[in-house]
């Protein structure tokens, strides 16, 4: 049975602190992709010069190129110097699966799925070992046997169970997104992302028996 576990980590002690520290009011947050080596970041709620400059100040950061621009996000490839401790190195060393990682204010939240509760201890002490004050918040076990079948994430599924519980769907709302967010412990940007792909995931499950049916005739 997998397990996923969420840390909070200090940035200062893990990676891109001075970056965080120079633009605080961002939200930088992973793009997963297995093809890539370096990672590619979607900052928001900061301009492009204020990120370049984050980047410029810091010293980890050996390159970085924009990849996309739109009007609320932008898309950065990111590479590292040589040496530069990585976060991702400590947690994945036995197998673990980055499922989400933004970071603001100065702190990294970061989800992952590992084979089993044995191997999050090993993570769990890897980050003790190297000096990084780790915050585990929350542990559930994921069982590989669902009674519905489902594409959402994890973290889309919780957001929208929080949203459920606390009125948001209600008119009114019994709770705005900024406050949710706040519940949920990130930013209003990563929620309202979340909430994008649940909603398109939704979507497309709904329509997707519709175009079959369409196709046969």
């Amino acid at each position: 049975m997998s397990t996923i576990a969420e840390f909070r980590l200090p940035a200062a002690e893990t990676t891109l602190g001075t970056a965080l520290e120079h633009a605080s009011e961002a939200t930088f947050e992973l793009e997963s992709s297995v093809s890539k080596t370096n990672p590619s970041l979607w900052v928001s709620d900061v301009d492009r010069e204020t990120v370049e400059r984050a980047f410029e100040l810091d010293d980890s950061v050996a390159a970085y190129e924009l990849l996309v621009e739109t009007d609320s996000r932008l898309l950065f490839d990111v590479s590292f110097e040589n040496g530069t401790k990585r976060l991702r190195d400590e947690l994945l060393a036995d197998g673990g699966s980055v499922l989400e990682m933004w970071g603001t204010n100065g702190w990294w939240q970061v989800r992952v799925r590992f084979p089993d509760r044995d191997t999050l201890v090993d993570a769990y002490d890897r980050l003790e070992e190297t000096g990084i004050s780790v915050d585990l918040r929350r542990v559930s076990d994921v069982s590989t046997v669902s009674g519905t079948d489902t594409r959402l994430t994890p973290q889309q599924q919780e957001a929208l169970e929080a949203a459920l519980e606390h009125g948001y769907f209600e008119i009114p709302r019994g709770i705005s997104m900024e406050e949710l967010a706040e519940e949920l412990g990130i930013s209003h940007q990563a929620l309202s992302e979340r909430f994008r792909r649940a909603y398109e995931t939704l979507v497309d499950d709904e329509l997707q028996p519709a175009r079959e049916q369409s196709n046969v005739r």
